[in-house]
């Protein structure tokens, strides 16, 4: 059950379309002055030093974040995305890789509020030790709770500001969290249909991936889904070939975003001629 670090994977090609679109998104909130909340179901350690141990085992970054750092031009919202990244990195060099968290603390005002929750033991403590350490002068905007996020983000929801971003991304390692998933976001939405909630999914040789695309796609009300494969499946039916994003209540300005980066990550982050994308949305 705890197997799971995300250390290992920090910086890969999902993160890249899982990242890019979060940075979207949040900036897209930072137009109003309003304040708004940001719920992270799954929020692993926060930062990721990818000198460690477990990102150089892998090394999956290098088929990422770096092929974009190499990139010669490229479009706005990868240049956004990686400006995010770089906040993180002063010295020109990308040594630390910025999580889900990382961001949003990053892009939040004074009165915006960050809701992180994490079940794994040792993980939640590096996050709170990272909090302690890079995001001094946070706390007050801050709230960790070592809790399954499936059922706490029944707690947080409507946020007290009426308007928030809420993103679904464990590893579904466990086969149930795709089932928890669609759970999570059609109880989500009955507390506060109008927020924004930013579901990631990996795309493996798994039957549930299939159903959870399909039930989400069934959902009537405004969405937008991405998808991103950088090669073909392996033989052995193992490993990560690809991810996707579901947004309901997209900012307007996502779908036009991803019709310029879509295609450019597919031809930058491919691994063989088997990388594709697909955009599709729904509603307004």
């Amino acid at each position: 059950m705890f197997s799971y670090r995300h250390a290992f994977h920090a910086g890969n090609h999902a993160d890249v379309l899982k990242h890019t679109i979060l940075v979207h998104v949040l900036d897209y909130f930072n137009r109003k002055d309003a304040p708004y909340w940001v719920i992270d179901t799954h929020a692993g350690a926060g930062i990721y030093d990818l000198r460690s141990e477990w990102a150089t085992k892998r090394g999956e970054f290098a088929d990422g974040l770096d092929r974009l750092l190499a990139a010669q031009a490229m479009p706005d919202a990868i240049e956004r995305y990686l400006q995010a990244v770089q906040h993180f990195n002063p010295d020109g060099v990308a040594n630390f890789y910025p999580g889900s968290p990382w961001l949003a603390l990053q892009a939040m005002r004074g009165r915006d509020r960050l809701r992180l929750f994490e079940m794994h033991p040792t993980e939640i403590e590096v996050l709170r030790d990272n909090l302690k350490r890079e995001a001094a002068g946070t706390q007050r905007q801050v709230a960790v709770y070592q809790a399954d996020g499936f059922n706490g983000l029944k707690s947080q929801l409507p946020p007290a500001p009426r308007r928030g971003i809420v993103l679904i991304d464990p590893s579904y390692e466990d086969k149930r969290d795709y089932r928890h998933t669609v759970q999570a976001l059609s109880e989500g939405l009955k507390r506060f249909a109008t927020g924004c909630f930013i579901v990631w999914y990996p795309l493996v040789q798994r039957r549930e991936v299939a159903d959870l695309q399909r039930a989400l796609t069934r959902l009537a009300t405004p969405w937008l889904h991405a998808t991103l494969s950088v090669s073909k499946p392996a033989a052995t039916g193992l490993g990560l070939h690809g991810s996707g994003m579901f947004v309901v209540n997209p900012p307007w300005t996502l779908h036009d975003a991803l019709a310029t980066t879509l295609p450019w990550l597919k031809a930058t982050l491919a691994q063989d001629d088997r990388a594709n994308f697909t955009l599709a949305r729904h509603g307004d």
